[in-house]
């Protein structure tokens, strides 16, 4: 790139718009070298190397340009050639001619070129050799201005209000010299806009991007060029501006800022600490660190050296502040505002930080020297104690010389933090007196502290009373009180004249009836400070001049004794001042000087007395004992009553200690013209801030003596009156420090600042100036906004807060409070409503506004305001506005009843309530909620349930139109339906209800546990040939489902996921449901039974389950643990277990709501035994099921019946009913052997005995056989004699096998009791449909179980149903197995076989025959599906074995081998034959079975199984296998339905008897056949058992029915009979009719008798009542009697015809047949049901005729239908039988006679 700029990270995120470059611009180059001239490109034609092209360029009109083409051969061998030369005449050259050239020679070829008009010139020359041609390109061309530069030019990305740049290169390509011009809109600027570029010249251009808004630039910039601007050409500029954003972060954070603290700082000292400036955002951005605005006078504590900077993206500055605090005991604030150009918001940061100072305390607070004789030294030791972490500066106010009687061996001094000084202090007196001084100890930055020393001095004439701590404490009091002025001898006497009395102190006090003047009976002076109290003893000013200075004349008492002039100043050489003393008491004093012998002062007097209310003068001299010298001093002066120097004439109880006097001198000897010392010293500070008060304020300078040589110093007090400075002179020694203290009371007249000049070794060079700030400013409290405060719309009984910030500009700290009117204070509130804030320091405050009614509250709250340090000062007031609108409001949820469905009892469902205010203000609120439970089973305790509903936010504010998301959570206790009702209270600002509670929403849940149901069961292997009502009966499904949708009970809840919980092989059971899983029985080695259960999950919610084998439940032990002895129990379970005999898969699953899961549980046969395994059904939170695996593995050689249960319960039956239902009880052989079993009667016979002789329970069949893998069904007749349950145990035996005691119950019930009649439903819990399919199973019935329901007898129901093949390629055959049912078939389907294509349905009709007596019918109808590519594979492979057993009858090898086999499998097998014959010539009593319609089955069989035993003797002889058919897949249809009698029918289901048409037909045959039945009983005849009997008969009946089916004729004469037409009545009546006359009476008599019922065919049980007709009389006109007579016998016919039931069964036939074919046609497609049926219009008169020849059409129909349906004998109607061929038969002899008359 020629470009010079960064390249942009973010470049690749953007998707810029496609950009195409305009005008003479070249490609972007990737070097900035600047263009070389380039060498013409070689190449080599035909081993010739030249140029392909020759360009002439900067050519003019007129002239001529010639250039030469080398032509060098580069070939081995000798090249010639030819050449062609240019066709035009702007080119020239050479006369054609041969060049030859040698190997590695050239030739140059002139060739010129004269242009004769300005335009590009395009020719060629060929050149020819011996291996072809090529040519040489000419070409002028004309120059043109061009430029080279980028596409597009990216910027880096910038801040908004920021700028980024950017450099690109571009290049003037052409020969001639270019102008260009620069045009680009903003943000984007270029540089240099215009200029002028030398051929091939290059120049770099800065690009400049200033954002003023954060977006996505785009902008063309334009760039005209040329000789005048004729050319141009664009460049994409593009950038990426965003909005800066800057954060503080600080270690603290306050609220709207961040904070810096600095804590608590010793004065002197300074701390830095810093904070950062983070940019989080993408851009770089420049910043500004600015102080807020603040006091003009405030001093500045905080130093931050960083103003401005740059802050790179993502990137951190670090930023220094520098604390140094100037006043102890003060807080000081700034802050700092973070802004950037172009940012939407600024940061503020607080500064703060407090000053301490140190704590300096003495150990003592009086040094006592006790009694000192006159001229001895005593010395006292203090200590001077610093208690801080700061360093302290002391110096006590006392001369460091030797000038006073107490000398102090360091005056002046620093004390580390925390630490102590020893101090030693000398008494020297000099005169015998009592000595008291207080000298101060001045501390830097605090207040002084005081020492009182005393001491007394005794000479050898003079003994005054000694003074100790304890007079001063009592002189302290008395001076409080205004008692010292009176010396001892006048207190004394007024003790004695009682006017003063002694308090419990010890101190002086006046009585109360005292007459004294109004001076001595005033009240008693306050406590001084002690900085008041060190400029009060330093002043020399009068009483009042101290009263007017304090501002109250009670803080002080007047001075005793005072001396003016305290200071003198000796600065011109020796010199002489006088000193005066004045008494201002009631007493003569004594003036005692203690000047020291050596001293360059001196006074005189020494000593003088002193009368009362007088002064006296003395005289101070300066005689320096050198020159050039310094000298300072405090002169001290003693004075004391005068009475006190004797004490013989003072009282210890009027003892008053003596004042000491200090005057201040101060002195140089340096001589005219001498240069004084230049001072070195270090003054803290010079600048003196005083509070911006109205009051006595004091501060500390301290002056510190750096150099070798001592200073002196001098304050001149009158130069700034408004400042008192303590001590105003004196020398500082080196090294050591002088501390000032200064007094003002700060004026608003005053200058902002003051000057104090402090002179140095008296020399006006050498000067420092202080400045002293000593104003008083008026308090300045700031408010945010513009004075008015607006709140947004609330509700009434709601709370809205604003935040106002309140800032103190002032220097002084202030307190204040907010005072709102009274009417307003109830809506109006603020926190905090007072408080401190510091100077400079804002705070924010939240207001909260609390309407009550509805409108616009318009308010007024104060702010007062005062300085910390004067609470009684007037205080100042700032006024706010407030508005505020009330209004009313109320919340509403989205959705007013929200059903949350079904939720796992014992977990949780979270899930959010929209709340919404549409109102203007916001709401403060609060939740309640009431709880309903509608339990299934409900109890008391269901309504002490705590809350099953738990909402996280209780109370919440929704503000104004906006919605609100509670977060609730719902964990159901129990298994109900719980219903919630959640209700709302208005909360006013305090948080109290306002208001009746409203109601929001209802939540309904419904309390589940996990459901889990069985939808359907199927089996495979050894279960096959069970019915799908077996197996669910086998493993009790229905049990199961109840449990599993009961209740779980709390034990079973102990462990709610499946964990292993037991160190036992045999774990704890929690629950008390169990079940069997009876797998039935099979022979040992038989095929596992398999049974798939079909799981579902019908509940709304997901369940996890698993199936728990004992070992899945227990705690894995090492093996050490184990003990190694097992229970039977155990060691059984642990042989299951470890050969898997039980198996589950899969055995956990988790479903969701709806879903369905097969289950496949199978148990092995591979040990003989009954084996049980108990098996925990898990559900996760839900039921725990404990399940006996129980299967039965049965020895081949025994003969087994597996009954599933040991008791069965029979239907009820009503009692008195004539016709008791037959009842059915299955026996299944479950062995591999077929088996006969027997049932004991003889209970039954007992039973019977027991009960008046009545049979209340019979057993139809009580014998018969069972082949393996079958099902057989006992006949029961329960016919209960009385309402009570019976039971009777009844033995079961099996033929060569166990027996079995089955207890057998029946209920029987009276009708008229309350008892409801139980119908028929069909077992509704077996599902009908298949939900789970067997793997490989192509064959699906659409319906598996078909229920009937109740149904009258004699009569015949039918249902359709399908059969589908759902494979896409294979065919199958499909075969119904019919089972008959007292001779007849009972249930039938058609078709019975046929084959169905891939994808192709079967239409099949199952019809139930019920039979005369009430039944209960149970069957199950197997359909073997085989597949047909399986069955000719079959066919196949035994065609193929079939040839090769006849090959193997004439070709086979004998060898001894193969002879000692024969040998040993003959005798086995002849025993084997003999046991099996053994067997049946046992059994003694054999009957034969009944002749029927099925022995040609019977006899099949026979010679089927014969055929099997020869077959399998030849496989013995020949050894290979018969190929086996290929296994059919069974398809189970079970079919029950249960009739009633007529009568009971049509008493209990009166509504449904009309859709039944009743055979009555039946019921004569039904009467017959048990009449047949009770006369075969009666004749105790056999039945025809196996033996030779049966063999016999059915090898008799087989010869016969084979000779039948191989006569030809009988084949003949069956199809000549089916060809036959079908027979008219007329060829069936008599040869010879009987004559008219004879037969008329018989005819006349042939209607039913007079008033004779019967029942109507077409009115089912209502009786009908047929008269004679009565004759007319022979007066009437009589017709023809012929006529007459055929027209009755007519009607007589017909009525017969009509009322006969062959002719209703007919009808029924036809309508059943008519319905079925009508279906057949439309599942054929044949007939649209839903069609839309068409309407002809016809001529009335057409209509009536075709209607009456349809009428007739279909009356011949259907007596031909009903001539030949000739296969039922006609039942009589109630009158003598007559046969209706015999009056059809005189009907037509009647019309052949009458016709001839006609």
């Amino acid at each position: 790139m020629l470009a010079d700029f960064p390249v942009n990270s973010l470049s690749d995120r953007i998707q810029w718009e496609p950009y195409k470059t305009h005008g003479k611009v070249s490609g972007m180059h990737r070097s900035e070298d600047p263009p070389k001239k380039r060498a013409p490109k070689h190449s080599c034609f035909l081993g010739v190397e030249t140029c392909a092209e020759l360009v002439w360029e900067g050519w003019e009109l007129g002239g001529e340009y010639t250039k030469s083409l080398i032509l060098k051969n580069v070939h081995g061998k000798l090249q010639k050639l030819t050449f062609r030369p240019p066709a035009s005449k702007f080119f020239n050259t050479l006369f054609p001619q041969t060049i030859i050239l040698s190997p590695g020679t050239s030739f140059s070829l002139p060739i010129s070129f004269r242009p004769l008009q300005k335009c590009e010139y395009v020719d060629n020359i060929e050149f020819r050799c011996k291996e072809g041609t090529f040519q040489v390109s000419l070409r002028a061309v004309m120059l043109c201005h061009a430029l080279e530069l980028p596409d597009s030019v990216q910027l880096p990305p910038c801040a908004v209000q920021h700028s980024s740049s950017a450099n690109f290169l571009f290049r003037n390509t052409s020969k001639l010299q270019t102008g260009f011009q620069w045009m680009v809109e903003p943000p984007f600027e270029i540089s240099p806009v215009s200029g002028l570029l030398e051929p091939g010249e290059g120049r770099k251009v800065t690009v400049t991007f200033k954002p003023q808004e954060a977006l996505v630039y785009q902008t063309e910039a334009s760039c005209t060029f040329g000789d005048n601007g004729e050319s141009s050409c664009t460049m994409l500029l593009r950038g990426l501006s965003k909005y800066p954003h800057l954060q503080i972060i600080s270690p603290g954070q306050e609220e709207g800022c961040g904070l810096l603290e600095f804590g608590s700082i010793a004065i002197g000292s300074s701390l830095e600490k810093h904070f950062e400036i983070y940019n989080p955002s993408l851009v770089s951005t420049s910043f500004s660190l600015t102080r807020l605005r603040k006091a003009a006078l405030m001093e500045s504590v905080f130093q931050c050296d960083v103003h401005e900077g740059h802050v790179a993206s993502h990137s951190v500055l670090k930023v220094s502040v520098c604390f140094t605090p100037l006043t102890v005991d003060s807080t000081s604030m700034e802050y700092f505002s973070l802004t950037c150009p172009g940012a939407v918001s600024r940061d503020l940061l607080k500064v703060t930080g407090s000053c301490i100072g140190p704590v300096v305390s003495l150990s003592s607070s009086v040094v006592d020297f006790g009694c000192v004789e006159e001229g001895v030294e005593a010395m006292r030791i203090i200590h001077i104690i610093n208690s801080s972490s700061v360093l302290a500066h002391y110096q006590f106010d006392m001369d460091p010389g030797n000038h006073s009687v107490f000398t102090l061996d360091q005056p002046s001094g620093t004390l580390p933090a925390n630490s102590s000084l020893s101090l030693h202090l000398r008494f020297r007196p000099h005169h015998p007196i009592t000595y008291y001084k207080r000298p101060a100890c001045l501390i830097l930055h605090r207040e002084p502290l005081f020492l009182d020393l005393i001491g007394t001095c005794h000479s050898e004439l003079l003994k005054p009373a000694i003074l100790h701590p304890r007079h001063l404490y009592v002189y302290r009091l008395n001076l409080l009180r205004g008692l010292t002025c009176y010396p001892p001898d006048i207190l004394s006497a007024m003790l004695a004249e009682h006017k003063l009395q002694l308090d419990e102190n010890g101190a002086l006090l006046f009585q109360e009836d005292s007459s004294e003047d109004t001076f001595l009976s005033k009240l008693p002076l306050s406590k001084r400070s002690a900085m008041e109290e060190y400029f009060h003893n330093n002043s020399t000013n009068e009483a009042e001049v101290d009263a007017h200075e304090s501002g109250d004349p009670n803080c002080f008492p007047m001075h005793h004794v005072t001396v003016r002039p305290s200071e003198l100043c000796f600065n011109a050489g020796p010199a002489s001042r006088s000193v005066s003393i004045t008494n201002h008491t009631k007493g003569k004093l004594t003036l005692l000087w203690t000047p020291p012998a050596d001293s360059p002062f001196s006074i005189t007097p020494l000593t003088c007395d002193l009368s009362p209310l007088k002064s006296t003068a003395f005289r101070v001299t300066y005689t320096p004992k050198q020159h050039n010298v310094f000298n300072a001093a405090q002169l001290e002066c003693f004075a004391l009553y005068k009475v006190l120097r004797d004490h013989r004439q003072t009282e210890d109880r009027t003892l008053c200690p003596p004042w000491c006097l200090t005057v201040r001198v101060s002195a140089h000897s340096f001589q005219p013209g001498n240069e004084h010392f230049i001072p070195c010293f270090s003054l803290q500070h010079p600048q003196v801030m005083f509070p911006a008060l109205s009051q006595v304020c004091y501060r500390t300078v301290l002056l510190q003596n750096t150099g070798n040589l001592p200073i002196i110093f001098r304050l001149d007090p009158e130069e700034c009156p408004a400042v008192c400075v303590l001590p105003p002179s004196g020398l500082v020694p080196p090294g050591s420090h002088q501390i000032f203290t200064l007094r003002s009371t700060p004026a608003e007249d005053h200058p902002a600042s003051l000057p104090l000049t402090l002179q140095l070794n008296a020399s006006p060079k050498h000067t420092q100036k202080l400045n002293v700030v000593s104003v008083v400013e008026q308090l300045r409290m700031v408010l945010e906004g513009d004075g008015t405060l607006f709140f947004r719309p609330t509700a009434m009984g709601s709370c809205s807060k604003r935040s106002l910030r309140v800032r103190n500009l002032s220097r002084v700290p202030v307190n204040f409070y907010w005072r709102v009117c009274g009417s307003d204070q109830k809506a109006l509130s603020v926190q905090p409503d007072s408080g401190m804030l510091q100077p400079n320091e804002f705070q924010v405050q939240t207001w909260s506004f609390t309407p009550l009614e509805e409108k616009i509250h318009s308010m007024k709250a104060t702010l007062n305001f005062w300085p910390v340090q004067t609470p009684d000062c007037k205080k100042s007031r700032l006024s706010i506005k407030v508005v505020g609108l009330a209004a009313k409001g109320s919340i509403q949820a989205d959705c007013s009843v929200l059903d949350l469905g079904e939720v796992l009892v014992g977990g949780c469902k979270s899930f959010e309530i929209p709340l919404m205010n549409s109102g203007c203000s916001a709401i403060s609120f609060s939740l309640t909620v009431l709880q309903s439970i509608t339990a299934p089973h409900f109890s008391e305790e269901v309504l002490q349930d705590p809350s099953a509903l738990e909402i996280d936010t209780m109370k919440a504010t929704i503000p104004a139109c906006c919605r609100l998301l509670i977060r609730t959570t719902v964990r159901p206790a129990r298994r109900a339906r719980y219903c919630w009702t959640i209700r709302y209270h208005i909360l006013n600002a305090s948080g109290l209800v306002v208001g009746e509670p409203c109601s929001l929403c209802q939540v309904q849940a419904e309390g589940v546990y996990p459901t889990l149901e069985v939808t359907d069961v199927r089996s495979s292997g050894s279960m096959e040939g069970l019915s799908k009502l077996q197996l669910w009966r086998l493993f009790s499904l229905d049990s199961l489902n109840t449990y599993l949708r009961s209740d779980p009970s709390p034990p079973e809840l102990t462990y709610r996921v499946p964990t292993r919980h037991s160190l036992s092989r045999c774990p704890p059971i929690f629950t008390s449901t169990m079940l069997d899983f009876n797998f039935s029985a099979a022979p040992l080695g038989a095929d596992p039974s398999n049974v798939l259960l079909m799981f579902e999950n019908t509940g709304s919610i997901h369940v996890e389950w698993s199936f728990l084998l004992p070992e899945d439940q227990q705690i894995e032990l090492e093996y050490w643990a184990e003990s190694g002895e097992f229970t039977p129990t155990e060691l059984h379970q642990m042989k299951v277990q470890d050969n898997r005999l039980f198996s589950i898969s899969p055995r956990t699953g988790k479903l969701q709501p709806g879903q369905q899961r097969a289950v496949q549980l199978s148990y092995r046969h591979d040990f003989a035994g009954i084996y049980r395994l108990p098996v925990l059904l898990k559900l996760s939170h839900g039921r725990e099921i404990l399940l006996n695996f129980v299967g039965v593995t049965v020895e081949k050689d025994r003969r087994y019946i597996h009954i599933p249960s040991n008791r069965h319960v029979f239907a009820p039956v009503a009692v008195g009913g004539f016709y008791p239902p037959k009842q059915v009880y299955e026996l299944y052989n479950g062995g591999a052997l077929p088996l006969r079993y027997h049932v004991d009667i003889s209970p039954l016979e007992q039973l019977q005995k027991d009960n008046f002789n009545h049979p209340v329970l019979q057993c139809l069949n009580p014998d018969g056989e069972v082949q393996p893998g079958h099902t057989v069904t006992l006949d029961w007749v329960f016919s209960p004699l009385e309402a009570k349950t019976y039971s009777v145990d009844i033995p079961i035996y099996v033929l060569e096998g166990d027996s079995m005691l089955v207890t057998f119950e029946g209920y029987g019930f009276d009708q008229r009791d309350s008892v409801p009649f139980q119908f028929h439903d069909g077992y509704p819990a077996v599902p009908s449909t298949q939900k789970v399919a067997l793997p490989g199973q192509v064959a699906f019935l659409s319906e598996e179980r078909v229920s009937f329901g109740d149904i009258p007898v004699c009569s015949r129901s039918t249902h359709i149903l399908f059969l589908t093949n759902v494979s896409h390629s294979d065919k199958i055959l499909y075969s119904w197995k019919l089972k008959e049912q007292d001779d007849k078939q009972a249930v039938d389907i058609h078709p019975v076989s046929g084959s169905l294509a891939a994808g192709e349905s079967a239409f099949c009709i199952l019809t139930i025959y019920t039979s005369g007596s009430p039944t209960f019918y149970q069957q199950d109808l197997i359909c073997e599906i085989t597949l047909e590519e399986a069955l000719a594979q079959y066919q196949r492979e035994l065609q193929q074995w079939e040839v090769e057993k006849e090959r193997e009858k004439h070709e086979f090898t004998i060898t001894e081998k193969d002879l000692m086999q024969t040998v040993s499998q003959s005798k086995p097998t002849q025993v084997c034959i003999a046991e099996q014959k053994l067997p049946s010539e046992t059994q003694k009593y054999k009957t034969l079975p009944p002749i029927r319609s099925s022995s040609t089955e019977a006899v099949l069989e026979w010679s089927n199984a014969r055929q099997n035993r020869m077959v399998s003797k030849v496989q013995q002889q020949v050894g290979r296998r018969r190929p086996e058919p290929p296994r059919p897949v069974l398809l189970h249809l079970g079919v029950t339905a249960r009739s009633h009698s007529l009568l009971e029918y049509q008493s209990h289901f009166p509504s449904h008897f009309n859709k039944h048409h009743i055979y009555r037909s039946l019921q004569p045959k039904l009467s017959q056949s048990r009449s047949n039945e009770s006369k075969l009983s009666s004749t105790h005849m056999l039945p025809l058992t196996n033996g030779p009997e049966r063999d016999i008969l059915t090898y008799t009946l087989t010869s016969l029915l084979r000779s039948l089916l191989d006569d030809p004729q009988f084949h003949q004469a069956l199809q000549n009979a089916s060809a036959e037409p079908v027979p008219f009545f007329t060829q069936l009546r008599p040869a010879s009719p009987l004559p008219f006359p004879t037969q008329s009476a018989p005819v006349a008599q042939a209607p039913c008798p007079v008033d004779n019922p019967c029942l109507d065919p077409q009115h089912t049980g209502r009786p009908v009542t047929v008269k004679n007709t009565q004759p007319q009389p022979e007066g009437e006109w009589r017709p023809n009697p012929h006529q007459e007579l055929h027209q009755e016998l007519r009607m007589k016919v017909q009525e017969s015809i009509r009322r006969s039931p062959e002719f209703s069964d007919l009808m029924e036939e036809i309508l059943l047949n008519t319905l079925q074919n009508l279906m057949m046609e439309a599942f054929l497609g044949e007939l649209v049901l839903t069609a839309r049926p068409r309407i002809i219009a016809l001529p009335p008169c057409s209509a009536s005729r075709n209607s009456f020849g349809s009428r007739r059409q279909s009356r011949g129909l259907v007596e031909s239908e009903r001539n030949r349906d000739q296969q039922h004998p006609l039942v009589t109607s109630p009158g003598p039988y007559r046969p209706t061929s015999v009056l059809l038969s005189n009907l037509e002899s009647l019309e052949h006679s009458s016709s001839p008359h006609s």
